[in-house]
């Protein structure tokens, strides 16, 4: 595991445990229980979807809070920009980000039917029900951060709450752990999505041919997501052209000045490229 993950690991474990001592397991799942659920997540026919990203800082990046003036505003208009979903982090001191914005960004989201997603470096169920209590309908688990044993407990509980999940790799040798656990879930009722993430960890820059590379890689009965480096609408082509169903975007969003429409345009490229490799394929197999 590299140092970031490292790093971020015992950081969020030494957050649960303040949480813990504040909320004990108990009380947090009443709090659960008497929490609406949040709206399921939508996959369109048309073969691409988008993951819209809120984050107000980020490690490479740095500050990307200048153009947010309130969460609810920002992720109202990538919910009107056609997201299927929005990625909320909720890491406080890389990222900028807190539980509270995930609950603003649920409760605003809630009635237009658009799911949120705790994007954290996720250690324990506690931590998924925190999703759920904040009005989450999914969360983020990270396979290289993670033994099985762990990240089959966070995808259970997240299965009990009836929320997806976000398997995330970078690499081949997380693909190949994403494949063993499935292959053991593969009689479970729930939705999972695998994503491959195309930013070394250790240098944050961002290799987009991974995408390329890995792709055969991946499960090929669940939604594939491509994660990180997805700037531009030739990005995004790319990715759906090599048959990715969601794209996760980030950075380039919180600095559009425009996110409704750039979230559009996004949705747009993706599908017309999506419908374009799918009709490609019918004329081969005709």
């Amino acid at each position: 595991m590299t140092g970031l993950l490292t790093s971020m690991a015992q950081s969020s474990l030494e957050r649960l445990r303040a949480a813990q001592a504040l909320e004990p397991e108990k009380a947090l799942w009443n709090r659960v229980s008497d929490t609406p659920a949040g709206p399921k997540l939508r996959l369109s026919s048309e073969g691409f979807d988008l993951i819209a990203e809120c984050k107000l800082h980020s490690p490479s990046a740095g500050d990307l809070s200048a153009l947010t003036t309130t969460v609810d505003s920002r992720v109202s208009a990538y919910a009107r920009g056609g997201a299927a979903a929005v990625s909320v982090l909720t890491e406080p001191s890389r990222f900028g980000g807190s539980l509270e914005h995930l609950a603003i960004a649920s409760q605003a989201l809630a009635s237009l039917g658009v799911p949120t997603m705790r994007k954290d470096f996720l250690v324990e169920p506690y931590q998924v029900m925190e999703a759920r209590a904040a009005g989450a309908s999914g969360v983020l688990v990270i396979v290289r951060m993670l033994d099985h044993g762990r990240i089959n407990a966070l995808v259970d509980c997240a299965a009990m709450l009836h929320m997806f999940v976000l398997l995330e790799s970078f690499d081949a040798a997380d693909l190949d752990a994403t494949h063993q656990i499935l292959a053991a879930r593969r009689r479970h009722d729930e939705q999972i999505l695998v994503g491959l993430n195309c930013r070394d960890l250790d240098t944050l820059a961002v290799d987009l041919e991974r995408l390329a590379q890995l792709y055969t890689d991946l499960p090929e009965d669940r939604p594939r997501v491509a994660e990180s480096g997805v700037n531009e609408l030739a990005d995004v082509e790319r990715v759906a052209g090599l048959g990715y169903e969601l794209a996760l975007v980030g950075s380039a969003l919180m600095t559009a000045p425009d996110p409704c429409r750039r979230v559009g345009e996004i949705v747009a490229a993706g599908r017309r490229r999506a419908l374009a490799r799918g009709a490609a394929s019918q004329q081969e197999r005709d």
